[in-house]
Order: structure tokens, then sequence, then C-alpha cells
């Protein structure tokens, strides 16, 4: 594939392999992977995401991808609201046991001793050992039934004091994950009102 654009790019062109188009997931998914909270009528539960969106800046939108298998799905799906929370590196043992059970079957936040304290906007718990807890509530429901496509509105953000850049995790496919790295950054070449 060729363009008929000459730059004066001294970059080399990337040599390319064909890849199933249903492993495009290891390139398209660079954002962190979350631990989502939720509660109805007494019943808590955390389940592990990779597929969110930011959609918005203001309103503070979120679109998240919830498998109506899920045993959190009907815990949001009618109390209309959540909690999600960014786990960091230190997490990953318990980001992964916690995907890898239902809380139809286990109380996730005793097998993995999960700490929770109370949300400001909702009445899903905040996890404490999380670096950042983001209060959502349903903002548009339309695409839950077609695609189980969740959009919140986040009420409110906690985020931890330190550091300003945590390691992430991000999955990649096939039990693999990255972690976020090194910061670059070209604030002085953004315009003010692009930033």
């Amino acid at each position: 594939m060729t363009s008929g654009w000459k730059g004066g790019s001294s970059m080399k062109s990337v040599k390319k392999k064909d890849l199933p188009v249903a492993e495009i997931r290891r390139y398209m998914e660079p954002g962190p992977i979350v631990l989502v909270t939720s509660h109805w009528k007494g019943q808590a539960n955390v389940m592990t995401m990779g597929w969110h969106t930011v959609m918005e800046f203001t309103p503070s939108l979120l679109g998240c991808i919830i498998a109506s298998g899920n045993h959190s799905y009907e815990l949001i799906r009618k109390s209309r609201e959540c909690v999600i929370n960014i786990p960091t590196v230190n997490m990953l043992d318990q980001v992964v046991g916690i995907g890898n059970c239902s809380g139809a079957d286990v109380d996730k936040f005793d097998k993995f001793e999960l700490q929770t304290a109370e949300a400001e906007q909702v009445k899903a718990p905040l996890l404490t050992q999380c670096f950042a807890n983001l209060e959502c509530r349903l903002h548009d429901k339309t695409l839950i039934g077609k695609y189980s496509f969740f959009i919140f509105e986040v009420v409110k953000a906690h985020v931890g004091r330190t550091p300003r850049y945590p390691q992430t995790v991000h999955y990649t496919g096939d039990g693999v994950f990255t972690i976020s790295g090194r910061q670059v950054s070209r604030r002085s070449k953004f315009q003010p009102d692009r930033l």
C-alpha cells in the first residue's frame, strides 16, 4: 500500500503481516483494566473490565461494555450506577482472580481482601487500594439491550495524590498485559486550546 504523498520524514516504513481481525484488540485497547463495583438491594459485586472508552469531557461520559452474562450486569442495570476503580500493577493478580470467578458464586471482596469505603454520590463501594475511583451514574441506556453498552456520567472522581502517572495495567489478549511506561511530554508543541 502506497500513497502519492512524499513527506520529508526519515522514518522507515513498518513491515506488515496479516492479522485476524478478531485479534485487533491488542492494539485498540490502550485504556487501563478497571475494577467495577456495583450494589443493588443489599448485594454488592466487583468485576474486571477492559472494554471502555472516554466519550465526552463535559459532562464527563464513559462508555463501557458489560456482558449480559456477567453477574454485575443486572446489578448495574437495575441500580443505574457503579464505581469504576482503577488499579495499579501491584493489584494485577487480584485483577485476574476477580475476572476468573463470578460474584454469583463467591464474595469477591472477601476472597481477594478488597478494602472498601462508602462513595459520596452512589451506593456502590469504592475500592481503597485502587489509585482512582470514579463514581458513575447511568447517562444513556439506549445501547444496553442491543450491545450491552452502558454510557455513564462520572459524577465524582477520587484520585491518589501520588504518583502523578501511576503504573496501570492494560490487557492485550491471550492473558498478556502491558504496564504503562515512561511518560513523554509534547506539551510545548500543543496550542493552549488543544490540550
